[in-house]
């Protein structure tokens, strides 16, 4: 049971010592009950509070790390249900799943996965790592799988999907340096499971039948008291609307309700349907609390869209991704190169420059500062207006760099045009186009420095 703000303050030394962070140490209970601060920020909190504190300080969804190394990657530790009333933190891992049957086809699709990234406002977009499914073979059949992918793609994470303790107990001999999660422990096997767990420190996916919850919870339970902590949680829901149900079931206990047995990350299986079925799944799995989903397959079309989707939900909404404002070089412009302005979304400003690049024309983008809003989006909330954009070319160092005083306006903000001028005397001020893909034909077409 979560303790409240008050309960927990009595814990605590009440020095107000303010080392913590907080001015006092009730703020800092309130922001502790709330699973907004760890309790490690007190410096003089007694053992015996310790003690007493740990279901207040434990995250109410533990944080679990596959793999080891630069790839590994976190999931859990969220703290809301939904993304605008804070913001998600830990990205779910998208791994591919791939039969331990054909090593040549293990070692391909490894190289594939570790390979493959492509890159979206300034950011390189990666899969996290490869599922590899007992076939059946036997335990040496399947643990020369895992040596091939490990071969193929070091330090990709990896996830060894068996229920055959002898088959998991190999593959973790050769891979268990590497922290595989293991998939998974079921009601028959898992005394053996979390034996092997814990014999490698890796974590260990639980699995329960069609949605049995209270199945989940109770096998759950029986591996963290056998001493595997880091547990992921797979309620065997194969259809979509039952693993909407049975996720959203999960985060709510393990949030509104503080139920441990179930505060675990959860993995999703997206199923073998054709790719936009696993498209729409995936897509759920990613928006309602999935820490894992496992794809079928190799399909760089639905897995580019998925990662698009995923960096779209797991950006802060209060902070979006934004670039540096200041005057950028797109080319080798000269002095007798356009003046562009558009504002410090990442996705407004690699749309615009992707367009000029394309054009082949070099030109000067001057970024403004609005907050990381798009040029509609800033000019309605007042942080892209005649004044900031008056003074964002005043302030860009631009210098001698132009032998003209032309500024291309967003088509978007043409009103602004007059104003503008009002502002930067001296100045012409023109209107380019609205959309970015129209860029290239206006610099080649409109644009004319004298």
């Amino acid at each position: 049971m979560a303790l409240t703000g008050l309960q927990i303050y009595k814990l605590l030394p009440q020095t107000n010592c303010k080392e913590c962070g907080f001015p006092t140490c009730l703020a800092f209970a309130m922001k502790l009950a709330q699973k907004g601060t760890e309790l490690a920020n007190c410096p003089y909190v007694s053992d015996e509070a310790k003690a007493s504190l740990d279901a207040a300080s434990a995250p109410p969804i533990r944080l679990v790390a596959i793999g080891a190394g630069e790839r590994a990657f976190e999931v859990g530790n969220e703290v809301v249900l939904f993304r605008h009333e804070k913001t998600f933190y830990h990205q779910p891992g998208l791994v591919v799943r791939v039969k331990a049957d054909d090593p040549k086809i293990v070692e391909l699709t490894a190289r594939m996965v570790s390979s493959y990234a492509v890159e979206r406002v300034g950011m390189s977009l990666r899969l996290d790592g490869i599922a590899i499914e007992d076939s059946g073979g036997g335990a040496a059949a399947f643990a020369a799988a895992v040596a091939v992918a490990r071969s193929a793609a070091p330090g990709l994470p990896l996830v060894l999907m068996s229920t055959d303790p002898a088959a998991v107990g190999a593959a973790l001999d050769e891979a268990g340096a590497d922290r595989p999660l293991v998939h998974a422990a079921t009601a028959a096997n898992w005394q053996a499971m979390a034996e092997l767990a814990k014999k490698h420190s890796c974590p260990l996916a639980v699995r329960a039948e069609s949605g049995d919850l209270t199945a989940l919870a109770d096998l759950a339970a029986q591996v963290q008291d056998a001493g595997v902590d880091d547990i992921v949680l797979d309620p065997g829901t194969s259809d979509p609307a039952g693993m909407l149900a049975a996720f959203t079931q999960l985060r709510r206990l393990a949030l509104k309700k503080n139920y441990r047995p179930l505060g675990f990350p959860i993995i999703a299986f997206v199923g073998a349907g054709s790719a936009e079925e696993q498209a729409a799944m995936a897509a759920e799995a990613i928006t309602k609390y999935a820490g894992v989903i496992v794809l079928d397959g190799f399909e760089p079309a639905l897995i580019y869209a998925l990662m698009t989707l995923r960096q779209n939900v797991y950006t802060d909404p209060q902070k979006p991704i934004q670039m540096e404002p200041k005057l950028y070089e797109v080319g080798a412009p000269t002095a007798s190169s356009p003046l562009l302005i558009t504002t410090n979304f990442s996705l407004t400003y690699f749309t615009v420059s992707g367009e000029i690049e394309a054009s082949g024309v070099p030109v000067w983008l001057l970024v403004a500062d609005a907050d990381g809003m798009s040029v509609l989006t800033a000019w309605a909330a007042g942080k892209f207006d005649a004044e900031k954009i008056a003074k964002t070319v005043t302030a860009s160092g631009l210098g001698g760099k132009l032998k003209h005083h032309k500024l291309v306006l967003p088509g978007y903000v043409a009103g602004l045009s007059g104003e503008v001028e009002e502002e930067l005397a001296g100045w012409e001020i023109l209107v380019g186009p609205r959309e970015a893909v129209e860029i290239p034909n206006y610099l080649k077409s409109v644009w004319k420095a004298d």
